[in-house]
């Protein structure tokens, strides 16, 4: 549809893919070498500035590659809530993602190379073997890219407080336009650019350890679901008007949520214009 294609152009231009003719951008052309959506290809370019690349390899990968949790059965559904509370961190589900990748990783390991111990090992805590494997080749082919085209991999540094905000960093980088705000403090979600009000996929481990965030980047929003946001992490509005390019804030409907982003914007802005001279 003529509106689906304006909006794809639309996107690809807040991510800097695009030039002022509207063909791709030197940038755009180094995105569009990763099989990916133009937001996740985004940032992983971002996360080679924010010194984040192994872990964001490995987040590309886990969303990218099927769901890994499996839908328990019946009777079941505690003992698994338990065995996925194991791998969740506090920071969100991405977050998430890597502790799953890292321990299935581990497990491999621990098993020599025996597929029936990894899938054991799977089943023990109602994960997708599939999936994970998926995952693994998945990753391999994107470091097998990055090395192709001479990006710098940098080394792992996962669970550092500086790691964390830099992996939130690049996610922000390619997902500003994944952002919702929790309106009433129950886990009604209104999504910052559709209007569209969603709540947490049950699959989060927000809704595993019942924690209700203010601000969330979520990566995907699905109709078919009950209106949930799937993979979502929460962030804080200032990194946002931090990292937002100012263009696409300034199209956003009128809304509270973006008042209170306008509000941090003109809060942090003589930081901001010092930043601005830096470069």
């Amino acid at each position: 549809a003529p509106e689906s294609l304006m909006q794809a152009l639309e996107d690809l231009d807040y991510l800097a893919a695009l030039d002022n003719d509207g063909n791709l951008s030197e940038f755009g052309i180094i995105m569009s070498e990763f099989p990916l959506d133009p937001q996740l290809s985004k940032a992983i370019l971002a996360s080679c500035e924010f010194e984040c690349v192994d872990e964001m390899l490995t987040i590309a990968a886990m969303v990218t590659a099927p769901n890994c949790f499996l839908h328990a059965p019946p009777g079941t559904e505690e003992i698994a809530l338990t065995c996925w509370r194991k791998f969740s961190h506090p920071a969100g589900d991405h977050f998430t993602l890597i502790n799953v990748f890292n321990a299935f990783k581990e497990a491999s390991t621990n098993s020599a190379g025996q597929y029936c111990s990894n899938e054991k090992w799977c089943r023990d805590y109602f994960l997708s073997c599939s999936a994970l494997r998926m995952a693994e080749v998945i990753r391999a082919e994107l470091v097998e890219i990055m090395k192709r085209i001479e990006l710098p991999i940098s080394e792992p540094d996962f669970g550092s407080k500086e790691n964390i905000l830099s992996i939130k960093k690049s996610l922000l980088s390619g997902y500003f336009m994944h952002i919702a705000r929790d309106v009433d403090g129950s886990g009604n979600y209104l999504m910052l650019t559709h209007r569209q009000v969603a709540q947490l996929h049950p699959f989060s481990s927000y809704s595993n350890t019942r924690r209700i965030p203010e601000w969330v980047l979520f990566h995907e929003f699905s109709i078919s679901e009950d209106n949930s946001i799937r993979v979502v992490s929460e962030i804080s509005p200032y990194l946002f008007v931090e990292l937002v390019p100012q263009y696409y804030f300034s199209n956003l409907p009128p809304s509270e949520s973006k008042d209170i982003l306008q509000e941090a914007i003109n809060h942090s802005s003589p930081l901001s214009a010092t930043k601005e001279e830096q470069k």
